[in-house]
């Protein structure tokens, strides 16, 4: 516990001033490339990574990082999950909802995580036992325990619409009150009680990873569509919930 509560405060250290890095490069003229996957990344991105990659290696030396830009170093189970700019497409559109994750991995379970919003100020982070917090203020899920009367955030729907449409139908006339989006803040937003629930498709894990330590510490419930705690190997089709009432009517829903 006491190495989870100082790793958590280095992490959350390294986010806020890895900040000034990533906005100093937000609205301004930007080279965009293309990376295999077809998804786009510019010199925002490898900038912040390498300013968070470095920060950690100075805080914990030798430690494996797990990064988008940069790939893995070091061979270690546990690891260091960096995404730098979370929403990649939102920053090179001038949209303050991008984000920048960091989460800590061992034993094969996210330990803790990072969700920092640098262009609205707001810095979410939470941690296995030791519960989450905004701005330094603690957080906690909802009680929704009903997804007819839940505040419910549909990500990467165009997505789900083009390769499982039913599916994708069907969400889309869930809930008591629906949002279309992308990327970390939804998850954020129920962390913090805002919202109960959203359904994710096509992450890898460092966009899940990070996110998921700060929903399960406010509280919350996060895994794949199976129900299964969310790992290195899951398949990137995630359900987040603020209650495991709430959690498993979604998981009923997706699985229908």
């Amino acid at each position: 516990m006491t190495d989870l509560h100082t790793r958590l405060a280095a992490a959350r250290t390294i986010a806020a001033d890895a900040s000034a890095v990533a906005m100093a490069r937000f609205r301004k003229p930007l080279d965009v490339t293309q990376k295999s996957d077809d998804s786009p990344v510019t010199i925002a991105d490898q900038t912040t990574e390498r300013a968070i990659r470095d920060a950690l290696q100075a805080a914990y030396p030798g430690e494996t990082i797990f990064g988008e830009e940069y790939g893995q170093t070091g061979t270690q189970e546990a690891m260091w999950i960096v995404d730098p700019i979370d929403g990649t497409r939102s920053f090179i559109a001038g949209l303050p909802l991008f984000g920048m994750l960091i989460g800590y991995v061992a034993a094969q379970r996210p330990q803790l995580g990072i969700i920092n919003m640098p262009a609205l100020g707001e810095l979410y982070a939470g941690a296995r036992g030791v519960g989450a917090t905004l701005n330094g203020a603690p957080i906690v899920a909802s009680d929704c325990r009903e997804l007819a009367t839940a505040r419910l955030c549909l990500n990467e729907m165009d997505r789900m619409l083009a390769d499982i449409p039913d599916t994708a139908l069907r969400l889309a006339r869930a809930g008591g009150l629906r949002r279309l989006g992308a990327d970390c803040y939804p998850h954020a937003l129920v962390a913090s009680g805002h919202a109960d629930a959203v359904v994710d498709y096509g992450l890898q894990p460092y966009d899940y990873l990070p996110v998921a330590a700060v929903v399960e510490a406010a509280g919350g419930v996060m895994t794949d569509w199976q129900g299964r705690p969310l790992s290195l190997g899951s398949d990137g089709r995630t359900l987040t919930a603020a209650t495991p009432e709430l959690h498993a009517e979604l998981l009923e829903l997706v699985q229908t």
